[in-house]
C-alpha cells in the first residue's frame, strides 16, 4: 500500500510541477513531460490497486527516469528548485517503493 501512496504523491507532484513550470517560465516541455510522467505514475498506482504487479515495476522505472533527468538538470543548473527537490523526493519515493522488496527477502 505504501508503494501506491508514494507513486500517487510523486505523480501528483510531477503534474503540479509541470503546471508551475509552464505558468512561471512558459515551458510547454515542463507541462507536457510533467503531465505525462505524472499520469504514468498515477496509472501505475491504479494498476497496483488492481493487484497487478507490473504497476510497481512501472512506478519504479518512471521514478528512476525522473530522478536521472532531474539529477542531470541539477548538475547543469546548480539550482535546488525544482531539480534538487525532485531528486530528493524521487529518492524518498524509490526507497518507499523498494523497501518492501528488501525487507521481504
Amino acid at each position: 500500500m505504501q508503494s501506491i501512496i508514494a507513486a500517487s504523491l510523486y505523480g501528483i507532484l510531477s503534474i503540479i510541477g509541470g503546471i508551475i513550470g509552464y505558468k512561471s517560465a512558459g515551458s510547454k516541455v515542463s507541462l507536457i513531460s510533467g503531465t505525462i510522467s505524472g499520469l504514468l505514475l498515477l496509472t501505475a498506482a491504479f494498476v497496483q490497486l488492481q493487484g497487478l504487479s507490473w504497476g510497481s515495476n512501472l512506478a519504479v522505472i518512471i521514478t528512476s527516469i525522473l530522478m536521472i533527468v532531474f539529477a542531470i538538470r541539477l548538475v547543469k543548473t546548480r539550482k535546488l528548485m525544482p531539480a534538487g527537490l525532485m531528486v530528493i523526493l524521487g529518492l524518498v519515493t524509490l526507497i518507499v517503493m523498494l523497501s518492501p522488496l528488501v525487507v521481504s527477502s
